[in-house]
């Protein structure tokens, strides 16, 4: 019987558009959405990049008999993106009028999500929300907004500029990230956030941080990969190229789901 070894499957988890502008056509209806670059770095590398809609429980879909462990069974690991602010009830505390929009549904799907791909010793790599919301996961706390909290002296996010904002970063000596990227000290990132990780989820270790000290990647060194980048890796493109390469993290994203990949016999596809 012949063995058809499958692509890597890449789930990526939306973003959610409630009030959809006019001019879109979507009169009192949801989007859920991908912006492209995560989509595309992902492909690039040779895997497949799919979105994972939401399951809500409180929903019809419940009633389709879908939940996230049938995405936790059939995808080979998770990106969580970026995208609005986690609610601060998540993780214990009372919203301060400096958190932007939030969405109870995103939070509560994502982080059932990002538990069960841990569970299941699955790959997730988390960006900027991602990280926030792995931090989380793991029992941590976040800066509802970083000049608030007065920790940070640098701007993060400067929202004229968006993607092409950038600061450095750095790497923990002898640190994952530092082991990948060739034992690189420093690098430039994009910076697009206002919150970070105030208390440090239970059993996560920090891999970068800014020079002002605000966490820029954190991991679970007890699992396979469980990485959190503060920055947006997906927008590290050829029109930055001082910017931090995306490859040798992606590379090592993918070479990780690959692991934990089933192969698939002829026979079996056909019956699928």
């Amino acid at each position: 019987m012949s063995v058809r070894q499958r692509k890597v499957i890449i789930g990526l988890s939306p973003r959610i558009l409630r009030q959809v502008p006019r001019e879109l056509g979507f009169r009192n209806k949801t989007l859920q959405y991908l912006e492209q670059s995560m989509a595309h770095c992902v492909m690039r590398l040779g895997a497949v990049a799919v979105m994972i809609p939401t399951v809500e429980h409180s929903s019809d879909i419940s009633r389709w008999e879908v939940s996230t462990e049938d995405y936790v069974s059939e995808l080979d690991g998770l990106i969580l993106q970026g995208g609005a602010d986690i609610d601060p009830v998540v993780y214990g505390e009372k919203r301060l009028d400096v958190v932007g929009p939030t969405d109870a549904v995103r939070d509560q799907f994502e982080l059932e999500l990002l538990r069960g791909f841990a569970a299941a010793g699955k790959p997730v790599l988390g960006v900027c929300r991602g990280l926030q919301l792995i931090n989380v996961a793991y029992g941590g706390t976040l800066y509802q907004d970083l000049d608030v909290g007065g920790l940070s002296t640098a701007n993060h996010r400067v929202s004229d500029l968006y993607d092409e904002h950038a600061h450095e970063v750095n790497f923990i000596e002898g640190g994952w990230l530092q082991a990948i990227y060739a034992g690189m000290k420093q690098a430039s990132v994009t910076s697009i956030h206002h919150q970070a990780v105030k208390v440090l989820g239970k059993d996560l270790i920090i891999d970068a941080t800014s020079p002002d000290g605000v966490v820029e990647a954190v991991r679970h060194p007890g699992h396979p990969f469980l990485l959190g980048v503060q920055w947006h890796p997906e927008f590290h493109d050829s029109r930055f190229p001082t910017l931090l390469p995306t490859e040798p993290m992606m590379k090592a994203f993918l070479k990780a789901a690959a692991e934990r990949r089933e192969p698939r016999t002829a026979e079996s596809a056909a019956m699928r």
